[in-house]
C-alpha cells in the first residue's frame, strides 16, 4: 500500500468532519430498504456506516434496537440490558434513538450514571466495561440474564458510527444472533418502522426501567483481580497513557488515583473532529492504536517514559510503545503477554489453553511449545474466544489487530470482549515485575524461538472470486511447495475448532499465508510470515498470489 504524505502528521482543519451536517443527516435521511449499501448489515462487529453514506442514520439504529428487543423477547432474556456508547459524533444522536426503543419496550436498561466532567449526563463506556458487567450481573445467575448493547465504530474515522450486540455471555454476539437481528431489522425498514415502539427522549430517561449505572466505579473498582496492581505501584518506573480521546478518558485518572500508580494520563479531551489524532497511513483519520501513523505523537515521546500506551476509540484494542523498542507490533506483544501471563498467573488452571486467530503470528506457537500450554487456533473474530473464556479453558484470547483478554488472577472470567486497559496495564506490570520492558522480553524471544517476519497485503478480487475464496476445500490445492520447503499443511477449517476459515492457510516449517476475502472491499488479504527473513517472507507472498489467482481463475 501506499503511505500519503501527510501520514502521521496533524490534520488540516479545513479537512476536520463537518459535525452539525453529520449529525443534521443522521435524524433527516431515510434509508433505501432495497438498497445493500443502505440495509442494515448487522456482522459480527455490529452495524457500521455513516450518515453521509445513508448507512448509518435514526432508522438504523430504530429498527436494530427493536430487533434486539424482539430476539431478546423470543429467547426468554428479561434481565437488565447494559448500554454504553464511546465518543465519536454519531454514537450519542444513536444512544438517544436507542434508549427511546427499549424504554418503550419496557427493557430494563443500565445506563453510565454520569460524572463530574460530563456534567452528569450519561458519560463514555469502554467496550471491556460493558462486557463486565454482564459477567459480574450473571455471575451465579440462571435465569434473569443480562445482555448489552454497545455503540461505537471502533477505531473508525470520526464521521463513523456502529452499533454492537452483546448477548448474555458478554461477548460479541455469534453469527446466529446477528443473522437474526440483521434479517428482523430491514424487514422493519422494508416495513417503514411499522413495529418499531418509541418514546420521547426524555420520558426514556425518567422512566423506571432506565437506571443508572456507574460503570466506572464497577471496572475501576474490579482492576485489582486481574493485574498486579502493587507491582506497577512499587516500580519507581513512569508509565503514560494517552486514551487518543475515546471512552476511557474518564477511567484513566481514576485508576491513576485510586491505587496510586506512576501512570501520567497524557489528555483527557474529548472532541469528536479527533483533530488531535496524528493521520493515519492514507491520509485519514483513524483511531488505530497499532499504527505507527496514527501513533506518531506517543512514539515521539517515548524516551519520556518507561512504557507508555493508547486504546482506540472504544478501548478494546491496545497499542505499546517503550522507551527501548517504540511501537510494538501486534503480535510481539501478544507473544510477550502470553509468555508471561502463563508463567506469573499460579491461580490459572494448568489445562488453561491458549487462544490465537489463524492470522496470528506463528511465534505464539512456538512460545505456547515452549511453556507446554494447549494452543487453540480459531478463525478471525474474537467471538471464537468467549466460551473459553467464560469457562477457563482459555486462559489468554488474542488477535493480530491488537485486540485481547485474558482471565483474571484466579483464573475467572473478567471481560469476554476485547480489552485494552487491561492489556495496557499488563505491559506496566511486565516491566514492575521483570525489570525488562515488552521490547525487551520480545527480544529474548526472538533469541531462543527465532525473529519471524509478518505483513499483510491486499490483492483485487470481484465478488464472484472472493465468494469462491471462501469456499475452497484443501483437495483444490495441488502445490507441495512453499517457497521451496514442503507444505507441512492446509487449511480450510481451524485447527482449534474445525469452524471454517472462509479463506485457506498453507504452512511449512518457518513460514505460511492464509488468504480471506474482504467483507467490505473489492479485495482479498494475504497475511503471511516467514522466519527465514525478508527475502522469504516476498517469495511466499508471491508464491501465495500466484496460487490463489490460479484457484480464483478456475
Amino acid at each position: 500500500m501506499s503511505i500519503a504524505p501527510n501520514a502521521g502528521r496533524l490534520p488540516d482543519p479545513h479537512t476536520l468532519t463537518h459535525l452539525p451536517r453529520l449529525v443534521a443527516r443522521y435524524y433527516s435521511d431515510r434509508p433505501d430498504p432495497s438498497d445493500p449499501a443502505q440495509q442494515v448489515a448487522f456482522g459480527t462487529s455490529g452495524h457500521r456506516g455513516s450518515s453521509f453514506k445513508g448507512s448509518f442514520n435514526e432508522w438504523h439504529i430504530l429498527a436494530t434496537t427493536q430487533a434486539i428487543c424482539d430476539y431478546r423477547r423470543q429467547e426468554g432474556i428479561d434481565g437488565p440490558l447494559f448500554m454504553g456508547m464511546d465518543t465519536h459524533a454519531l454514537s450519542e444522536p444513536a444512544f438517544v434513538s436507542a434508549l427511546e426503543v427499549l424504554a418503550a419496550n419496557g427493557i430494563e436498561t443500565r445506563i453510565d450514571a454520569g460524572c463530574p466532567e460530563t456534567g452528569g449526563e450519561p458519560g463514555y463506556t469502554p467496550t471491556p466495561a460493558i462486557s463486565n458487567a454482564i459477567l459480574s450481573y450473571n455471575r451465579g445467575r440462571t435465569s434473569g440474564l443480562a445482555d448489552g448493547i454497545v455503540i461505537t465504530p471502533s477505531h473508525n474515522p470520526p464521521g463513523d458510527g456502529g452499533f454492537k450486540y452483546n448477548p448474555s455471555n458478554g461477548g460479541p454476539a455469534d453469527t446466529g444472533v446477528t443473522k437474526w437481528i440483521q434479517e428482523r431489522a430491514n424487514a422493519l425498514l422494508v416495513a417503514g418502522l411499522d413495529g418499531v415502539k418509541r418514546m420521547d427522549y426524555r420520558q426514556a430517561l425518567k422512566a423506571a426501567t432506565t437506571q443508572r449505572f456507574d460503570f466506572i466505579d464497577a471496572y475501576v473498582g474490579g482492576l485489582e483481580r486481574v493485574i498486579d496492581l502493587d507491582a506497577i505501584r512499587g516500580s519507581g518506573l513512569k508509565f503514560a497513557v494517552d486514551p487518543l480521546g475515546g471512552a476511557g478518558v474518564h477511567y484513566w485518572p481514576r485508576i491513576a488515583e485510586r491505587f496510586g500508580l506512576p501512570l501520567e494520563v497524557l489528555s483527557t479531551v474529548v472532541d469528536p473532529t479527533f483533530r488531535f489524532m496524528r493521520l493515519d497511513w492514507d491520509g485519514k483519520i483513524r483511531m488505530d492504536c497499532s499504527s505507527p501513523h496514527a501513533m506518531a505523537g506517543l512514539i515521539e515521546n517515548k524516551d519520556r517514559f518507561d512504557v507508555a500506551f493508547a486504546c482506540d476509540t472504544d478501548h478494546d484494542r491496545h497499542g505499546i510503545v517503550t522507551r527501548s523498542g517504540g511501537l510494538m507490533n501486534p503480535n510481539h506483544y501478544l507473544a510477550v503477554a502470553i509468555e508471561y501471563l502463563f508463567t506469573h498467573r499460579p491461580g490459572w488452571s494448568a489445562e488453561a489453553g491458549i487462544g490465537k486467530t489463524l492470522v496470528s503470528s506463528s511465534m505464539i506457537d512456538r512460545v505456547a511449545a515452549g511453556i507446554d500450554r494447549r494452543l487453540v487456533e480459531v478463525p478471525v473474530g474474537f467471538k471464537w474466544f468467549v466460551d473459553g473464556l467464560m469457562d477457563g479453558s482459555l486462559g489468554f484470547g488474542g488477535e493480530e489487530s491488537a485486540g485481547a483478554s485474558f482471565l483474571d488472577k484466579q483464573g475467572g472470567a473478567w471481560s469476554t470482549d476485547k480489552d485494552g486497559l487491561i492489556l495496557g496495564l499488563l505491559a506496566a506490570e511486565i516491566t514492575a515485575v521483570t525489570g525488562k520492558d515488552p521490547s525487551e522480553r520480545y527480544q529474548a524471544l526472538t533469541d531462543r524461538f527465532g525473529a519471524p517476519v509478518y505483513q499483510r497485503i491486499d490483492a483485487a478480487a470481484n465478488r464472484e472470486q472472493k465468494a469462491r475464496l471462501g469456499k475452497l476445500s484443501a483437495s483444490q490445492v495441488s502445490a507441495k511447495e512453499l517457497a521451496g520447503q514442503p507444505i507441512t499443511r492446509i487449511l480450510t477449517e481451524a485447527p482449534g475448532n474445525g469452524a471454517a476459515i472462509g479463506g485457506l492457510k498453507v504452512e511449512t516449517a518457518n513460514g505460511w499465508f492464509a488468504a480471506r476475502p474482504s467483507g467490505t472491499e473489492d479485495v482479498y488479504k494475504i497475511y503471511a510470515e516467514s522466519f527465514e527473513g525478508e527475502a522469504h517472507l516476498a517469495r511466499i507472498q508471491a508464491e501465495a498470489k500466484a496460487l490463489v489467482d490460479s484457484v480464483l481463475a478456475g
